[in-house]
């Protein structure tokens, strides 16, 4: 289980490391070394998802370690209150960054191991906090610079993260 610490409440997660064993080591040791401490919600899209992870105030990237196999093919759905990593278009580009389904994403789904069929691997899901989980959602978004659609208004940060065993 790991809590996420956040400006508009706790979001409890608990981990499946039996369907996704290197994706959940992966997150535990980002939430083990700090790396979300201070990070933001970055990315909000209503009726999609929320993404976090990658980002310090003042849209400041952090550095992440080498990215982790995908292992979206675990039987488990992008469907609201589950936890997936979020990637580039390259499948096996997971690194810290991941965000929480506030929709039923069947389009994420693994498909076939393709570039196009990969699809997004869920590893966790909200236990606790889904009503924070809702009011993130409905925070205004703008855009940041040239790149950053969806951008929080406002700074949403995970302040800190607390796993327990």
């Amino acid at each position: 289980m790991v809590t996420l610490h956040t400006t508009y409440g706790d979001i409890t997660l608990n981990l499946f490391a039996d369907k996704a064993p290197e994706t959940v080591a992966n997150f535990l040791q980002y939430c083990r070394d700090g790396h979300y401490d201070n990070t933001l919600f970055h990315r909000v899209i209503d009726g999609f998802m929320i993404q976090g992870g990658g980002y310090g105030p003042g849209f400041e990237e952090k550095e992440t370690r080498a990215p982790v196999k995908n292992e979206a093919d675990n039987g488990l759905s992008n469907k609201v209150g589950t936890v997936a990593m979020a990637r580039t278009m390259e499948p096996h580009s997971a690194t810290a960054q991941f965000f929480i389904n506030v929709n039923d994403n069947d389009f994420l789904n693994f498909k076939s191991a393709t570039s196009q069929g990969y699809g997004y691997c869920v590893f966790g899901e909200v236990v606790e906090g889904m009503d924070v989980v809702n009011k993130l959602k409905g925070v205004a978004t703008g855009t940041r610079g040239y790149m950053h659609q969806d951008v929080p208004v406002d700074d949403v940060l995970i302040t800190g993260v607390t796993v327990s065993e």
